[in-house]
């Protein structure tokens, strides 16, 4: 993009106000973009959808968000995407990127906000309070913290034996394997299950070998991952997965992407689906 360009959307961006047909000065409507599939969630949560004019490509949850106008993936932005929307706040999940484009973004004036991204209660709670308070919704955000808690110490009040697990998704043709160190992993053992590949990091390929030495009694899948194999049959004939006692078991939990990967509002929903698949609950 040229320096003339950047400059003309500098100077529209960074105004906040406007001047009325009287002569007045009157405030420029909010006009906000979502960088993170649990940010957009929060958002919707708080009814201040109608400030939202862009999201990420994680943004799946509630559906009405996939109308929006997309940006691209938060943590691999072309800072063009999210400048022509003319936001006057980006709300930015911390690993959103590549820092560069961050600053880049911030330079022509638009206000980031980075929110803390980590799967804990605490993060969740801060950036719900963080969200609220920037979109002047904050009785909202407690009436939202106050049923999270309740739903939350509800999700954990029934003790279940220990299941071994693993969560599974599709991409490029490859299974992977959530390792210990992603959200996926702590989604798992808030509902009692004990990730089999927990010493592993990240995503990673994992052969039928691997997986039936292992011999995980829980598998948990992404929707994306149901439809790129074309159904659930599909998973449990799979030559990787199919001697498994999970499939024996019939043990085979389907979650929707942003359940099964992130923390939100919605990750107690992740712990009782999650239970009612592996122990009935």
């Amino acid at each position: 993009m040229s320096r003339m360009k950047y400059l003309f959307q500098a100077l529209s961006v960074a105004l906040t106000l406007c001047i009325s047909p009287a002569g007045q000065a009157t405030e420029t409507p909010m006009r906000v973009v979502s960088l993170g599939g649990s940010i957009t969630e929060i958002v919707y949560a708080l009814d201040a959808q109608d400030l939202l004019v862009g999201v990420d490509q994680s943004s799946l949850y509630p559906p009405q968000a996939q109308t929006l106008p997309s940006v691209g993936y938060y943590r691999h932005l072309p800072s063009e995407g999210v400048v022509s929307l003319k936001p006057t706040l980006v709300l930015a999940s911390a690993n959103a990127g590549p820092p560069q484009v961050i600053e880049q973004i911030k330079r022509l004036g638009i206000d980031v906000m980075p929110l803390s991204d980590e799967p804990t209660v605490n993060s969740l709670e801060a950036r719900v309070r963080a969200i609220a308070k920037a979109l002047d919704r904050q009785a909202q955000g407690e009436a939202l913290l106050s049923q999270f808690r309740t739903a939350w110490d509800l999700a954990h009040t029934k003790s279940v034996p220990a299941l071994s697990a693993t969560l599974l998704i599709m991409r490029g043709g490859r299974l992977l394997a959530a390792g210990g160190d992603t959200t996926a992993h702590v989604v798992l053992s808030e509902s009692g299950l004990e990730n089999i590949f927990s010493e592993q990091r990240s995503y990673q390929p994992i052969s039928a070998e691997a997986l039936n030495a292992q011999a995980p009694e829980v598998i948990i899948v992404t929707t994306s991952t149901v439809n790129a194999m074309g159904n659930l049959d599909a998973i449990k004939t799979h030559p990787a997965l199919r001697l498994t006692p999970a499939v024996r078991d019939n043990r085979i939990v389907v979650l929707d992407d942003l359940l099964a990967q992130g923390f939100g509002l919605r990750v107690t929903e992740a712990i009782h689906t999650i239970r009612q698949g592996a122990w009935g609950d």
